[in-house]
Order: C-alpha cells, then sequence, then structure tokens
C-alpha cells in the first residue's frame, strides 16, 4: 500500500508566476515567545503550470 502524505498550511503567503510556472508558498503561523499574535512562516512552495492552476482555481469556484 502506498503511504500517503499530509501537509497541513494555515494559508498561501504568496501566489506568483515565475518561469511560465504559478509558484504558491504556503505558510503556518508560529507563535512569538512574548504572547504576540502569531507571525506567518513560509514552509513549503508548490509549483504548477497554468493549466493545473486554472483547473485547481475553478474546481476552489464550485466550493
Amino acid at each position: 500500500m502506498m503511504e500517503k502524505k499530509e501537509i497541513f498550511a494555515d494559508g498561501i503567503g504568496q501566489i506568483h508566476f515565475a518561469g511560465g510556472m504559478v509558484r504558491f508558498d504556503f505558510v503556518t503561523l508560529q507563535p512569538e515567545a512574548d504572547g504576540k499574535a502569531p507571525t506567518p512562516q513560509g514552509n513549503i512552495r508548490v509549483i504548477m503550470p497554468p493549466q493545473g492552476f486554472l483547473a485547481a482555481f475553478n474546481s476552489m469556484q464550485q466550493l
């Protein structure tokens, strides 16, 4: 049986287009030691072709 991986992100920090690909920088919120509001920290990047991005965008619009 193939192992399934699960990745958690609190949100998307940035989406940009470079080199003909769409790049999503996902972030997680990291607590501050002094009790201030958590700060977003980049933890993973997903890169996909424009066609894949448009298909994903259309899927999200149907939610």
